[in-house]
């Protein structure tokens, strides 16, 4: 329920020589509209596939859809944009190597993804990131970062020799991205998930808890911690907060660390238990656990259940059919302190719009929290009203006390400005822009 954008035209290449055509094609004529890119469109909550601005044709990649390469023991695959997450899950079930997937639909796309750089239930996927191919404004297609050469295995190197353009196409109006190297996770040889229910009064103790763990490597990847909006939302247990943590790696390294971890539960007093995925497995209606469960292990087969939860549509109808869906994302110090901050802020929100969103904490390491922010909300024109105000003055309060966003939505592009660390840096990546696009043929995006 974003603003629909004015659109001169909707083109779908079924190739990279296609790609390459139109690019060059919209080269020649400099006084037309630009270029705006998607892979598949799926990115719901932040404007699907919208342009930013007005004027725009836009390039949709989902026809892409190759895995062109995988090495198994080498840890990559060469994918294109419509390479859904799902898709390249299948092809790794029963191997060595696995995934690092997020809990969104498995339909969505894994390039896409990772250069708008989202979070795996692993970590950050742009770390996943080794090489990308890319159509520049005029038409060349080059290769950055990494890429197998042919004549045998060498080390994955993502920052090559000198300086390192792969980030410059990550968030970025620089080009086209056609493919990419996404590197493939070892799969554990033992895996178990705990979840760890506590109650509103005990979040800052047990967020500094969780973070103690993290920091002291008892868990492996991304904690999750969803509020009890967001469990409600996405289909998830009834009650307070839930802890969902990974335990993985030998069948031996996972008793000790269970053990470990059970102990450091029972001397807090902060939780209401511990609950095994071996002993009790998620309930059959508790699809946030069940998610999350086997998203850690790389397996995205049960996603769409949480997605009709939340918008009550499937995947390839959600603009149509789905409810409404807004998210605010941003990076939030991993302490207690910080965290209740943020939950304060968000039931002010609340408070004053109507609109309570739901949360979830995505721990990337022992420093660093993706919090989540969604607001559901149906398509009556209040009720979108009221959500869109919602999401501005949570952009207000969130950079007020310094909580920022890492990625926004097709309105709020002009924060891109505003958030800016340093205005001089901002008018260099504007000047890399007029050096490598003079002509605009790729249109401004969230980030431009």
């Amino acid at each position: 329920m974003f603003r629909p954008r004015d659109v001169y035209g909707h083109l779908r290449p079924r190739s990279v020589e296609e790609v390459r055509a139109v690019v060059r094609a919209f080269a020649d004529a400099p006084e037309g509209p630009g270029l705006h890119v998607f892979s598949t469109g799926r990115n719901w909550g932040l404007g699907s596939h919208e342009p930013a601005r007005d004027g725009a044709v836009t390039l949709d990649l989902s026809q892409l859809a190759s895995v062109r390469a995988i090495d198994l023991p080498g840890g990559w695959a060469v994918i294109e944009p419509g390479v859904t997450q799902l898709q390249l899950a299948t092809l790794l079930d029963d191997s060595e190597r696995m995934l690092n997937v997020t809990a969104s639909s498995g339909h969505t796309s894994v390039l896409g993804n990772t250069v708008d750089r989202g979070v795996g239930l692993r970590h950050q996927r742009t770390h996943d990131l080794a090489g990308l191919e890319v159509v520049l404004p005029d038409g060349e297609l080059v290769r950055v970062g990494w890429w197998p050469r042919g004549t045998g295995p060498t080390a994955i190197n993502p920052s090559g020799l000198g300086p390192n353009p792969l980030e410059l196409f990550t968030q970025s109006d620089l080009g086209v991205v056609t493919a990419a190297v996404v590197r493939l996770l070892p799969r554990p040889e033992a895996q178990r998930t705990l979840r760890a229910s506590f109650p509103r009064r005990n979040l800052g103790e047990a967020l500094d808890e969780l973070r103690r763990w993290k920091a002291q490597r008892l868990v492996s990847g991304v904690i999750k911690v969803y509020d009890t909006v967001s469990n409600r939302s996405y289909g998830g247990g009834v009650g307070d907060f839930v802890a969902h943590l990974c335990v993985d790696g030998t069948p031996a390294a996972v008793e000790a660390l269970t053990r470990v971890i059970e102990g450091e539960t029972e001397r807090c007093g902060l939780f209401s238990g511990i609950v095994r995925s071996d002993e009790q497995p998620p309930e059959a209606d508790d699809f946030v656990a069940q998610v999350v469960q086997r998203g850690f292990g790389g397996d995205p087969s049960h996603n769409e259940r949480v997605l009709l939860s939340a918008v009550g549509a499937a995947a390839d109808s959600v603009d149509a059919d789905g409810t409404g869906w807004l998210f605010f994302l941003p990076l939030v110090p991993f302490t207690g302190t910080a965290l209740t901050q943020a939950q304060e802020i968000l039931e002010r929100v609340g408070a004053e719009t109507g609109v309570r969103p739901g949360s979830t904490i995505n721990a990337l390491d022992a420093d660093v929290v993706d919090l989540v922010v969604s607001f559901g909300f149906d398509r009556s024109e209040e009720a979108t009203a009221r959500a869109h105000a919602a999401l501005d003055l949570t952009y207000e309060l969130f950079e007020a006390a310094g909580f920022l966003p890492y990625r926004l939505d097709a309105e709020h592009h002009a924060w891109t400005d505003r958030l800016s660390a340093d205005a001089a840096g901002r008018r260099f990546v504007r000047r890399l822009k007029n050096v490598i696009d003079p002509s605009g043929v790729i249109a401004p995006g969230r980030y431009a």
